[in-house]
C-alpha cells in the first residue's frame, strides 16, 4: 500500500485525476493497483470505476458495468497514464509500507502469500477463499485455496485475464493466446 506521495507525486496524481475526471482518492486507489501489478496490470475495486475490474497494458480492460464503453475507455486511459508515471518518474513516491528485502534485491511485502523465490507478480487477485498471483517471467501461477498454496507451470501461455467460477466446474480459468484455459489443465510444480 502506498503510504505517502512526494510533492511531485501529489501534483502528478492531481493532474491525472483532473484530466480523467476521477477524484484524487479514486486515482490513488488505482495507482496502488497499478503498482501492485508492476505497471503492466491492475486489479481494482472502487465505486468511481463501477466496482471491481481489471486492466492490462496493451488494451484489455474490464469493468463491472461491462456495457459502459465510455467508462472502460476512461479507466484504460487512466491506467495507461499511471503506468507511464511509474515508468518515467522515480521521485513520485516517498515510501511504501511493510517492505523488507527479498532475494535478488526485489522488495517483498510481509503480506505476500506466494513462495518468496517467485518475487513480485505481474498480476494478483482473488475472491472469497481463492487468491491467485501470476508471474509471467517465471512462467508460474500461484493459487491459494483455503490457506493451501499450489504453484502451476503456465507453459507457453501469455495470460491476459482471469475468471473465477461462482459454482460448479473449474475453480479458475484464464485467457491467453490459446483462448480460455482451465487452470486444472496446467502441470503442478509445487503443492504446498
Amino acid at each position: 500500500m502506498i503510504r505517502q506521495l512526494s510533492p511531485v507525486g501529489k501534483r502528478a496524481l492531481d493532474d491525472i485525476a483532473s484530466r480523467h475526471g476521477f477524484s484524487a482518492q479514486a486515482v490513488l486507489s488505482m495507482l496502488e493497483s497499478v503498482v501492485n501489478g508492476n505497471g503492466t496490470m491492475a486489479q481494482f475495486s472502487h465505486p468511481e470505476f463501477s466496482g471491481s475490474g481489471q486492466w492490462m497494458s496493451g488494451g484489455m480492460t474490464m469493468v463491472s458495468d461491462m456495457f459502459n464503453q465510455q467508462l472502460k475507455n476512461r479507466v484504460n486511459s487512466l491506467c495507461s497514464d499511471l503506468a507511464r508515471l511509474l515508468g518515467n518518474q522515480s521521485d513520485w513516491l516517498e515510501s511504501t509500507a511493510s517492505e523488507s528485502s527479498g532475494q535478488g534485491g526485489h522488495p517483498r511485502h510481509q503480506a505476500d502469500w506466494w513462495p518468496a523465490d517467485l518475487h513480485r507478480p505481474n498480476s494478483t487477485g482473488g475472491q472469497n477463499s481463492v487468491r491467485y498471483a501470476y508471474f509471467a517471467q517465471a512462467r508460474r501461477l500461484a493459487i491459494e485455496l483455503d490457506g493451501k498454496v499450489t504453484v502451476y507451470d503456465t507453459l507457453d501461455h501469455r495470460i491476459s485475464g482471469f475468471s473465477q467460477q461462482q459454482s460448479g466446474g473449474s475453480l479458475l480459468t484464464f485467457c491467453s493466446q490459446h483462448g480460455v484455459v482451465d487452470v486444472s489443465g496446467l502441470p503442478v510444480v509445487a503443492p504446498r
